[in-house]
């Protein structure tokens, strides 16, 4: 089951909010001793997160389908980066990083217990089972919830510096509906202006399919923060003409040049390189001068990248690229993971 976004929390009777998790959404199928962790587009996790099939027998009931989020805790919070690094070819190193930082599995739904199937029980139903039959530790938890609108906007505001995506909305007589977008998300959203500094094609050939996003640093260095996309097919086309002028003799002088060479690009780290999620695709990318500034809308910054993709909101000609540093984006305060719940030790 998916969400809509929100930019405002609704506030309706019936209504149950939960703190938005940053991790990796995961359905746990049980059936006696075979535990198998699927991601919501159906890949498997079970072999890059080895410690909770052994924690989650434990856990949860011996025939049974739960949905929820892997995450990792750490002292500073949630740690997205640390996740990422578990998609890895090799056992050997996925079994190191599970012992080192081993990952918690936070459960919010229940889809079938025993030979029942849940689906179509109201999501309060669903929730009660759910309480009823996970027994909590240490790297299992119950995600809080709560009916009250300011408790909901108390999350929003003193957990996103622990981690936290925002707050998820859904009404307590929902079923759970496969591939529909019947719960609401209210995520936190900013903007920042940002130098382009190139772009990539989309997948048509034929229009542009993201923007390439800087910030400089206080030494003068232009790094990649991310990338400005999901733009309609109408803005792909307008987006050629309009970075156009930008894009002769891009390459001389970039501060990004030495990227764009194959090797570099293999690093995983630069524009071009391919990640653990590109799964093969075309990273190739198309340089511009450093001269274009862009309003960026994006979530928070992670490890000093947008930790999503950002929006384009406007091209911004009163603005140098000089100006588009660090500074503007917003420091968001830690707070106590405790809070929510233990952090393991």
């Amino acid at each position: 089951m998916l969400a809509k976004a929100a930019s405002d929390l609704p506030r309706a009777d019936g209504l149950r909010y939960e703190p938005k998790w940053d991790g990796f959404r995961c359905i746990v199928f049980r059936d006696g001793d075979n535990i198998e962790l699927g991601s919501r587009n159906d890949r498997p996790l079970t072999r890059y997160f080895p410690e909770l099939v052994d924690v989650l027998r434990d856990a949860v009931p011996n025939r049974c389908v739960i949905d929820g989020e892997i995450v990792i805790v750490t002292e500073r919070g949630l740690d997205f980066d640390l996740l990422q690094l578990r998609l890895h070819p090799a056992a050997s190193r996925v079994r190191k990083l599970a012992e080192a930082t081993p990952a918690s599995f936070v459960a919010f739904d229940m889809l079938a217990l025993g030979d029942e199937s849940l689906l179509t029980a109201p999501f309060e139903t669903r929730r009660r089972h759910l309480t009823a039959a996970l027994t909590t530790g240490p790297y299992v938890h119950l995600t809080p919830i709560t009916a009250d609108a300011a408790v909901a906007e108390d999350w929003f505001t003193r957990f996103e510096g622990a981690g936290f995506d925002g707050v998820m909305v859904k009404s307590a007589s929902l079923p759970y509906e496969q591939n529909k977008r019947t719960m609401i998300k209210v995520k936190h959203e900013r903007t920042a202006d940002c130098v382009v500094a190139g772009f990539r094609w989309h997948k048509d050939g034929e229009g542009v399919g993201s923007l390439l996003l800087g910030l400089f640093d206080d030494a003068g260095i232009l790094h990649h923060v991310g990338v400005a996309s999901s733009f309609t097919a109408a803005k792909r086309r307008s987006l050629v003409g309009e970075l156009a002028p930008w894009r002769e003799n891009a390459l001389e002088n970039h501060p990004w040049r030495s990227w764009a060479d194959e090797a570099a690009a293999m690093t995983g780290r630069m524009p071009g390189g391919q990640s653990r999620w590109s799964a093969g695709k075309d990273l190739t990318w198309e340089p511009l001068r450093v001269e274009l500034v862009a309003e960026v809308r994006y979530e928070h910054v992670q490890s000093g990248r947008f930790r999503h993709g950002g929006r384009l909101v406007r091209f911004r000609p009163d603005r140098t690229p000089q100006s588009c540093t660090y500074a503007q984006l917003d420091e968001v305060a830690p707070a106590e993971l405790t809070e929510i719940f233990a952090v393991p030790s």
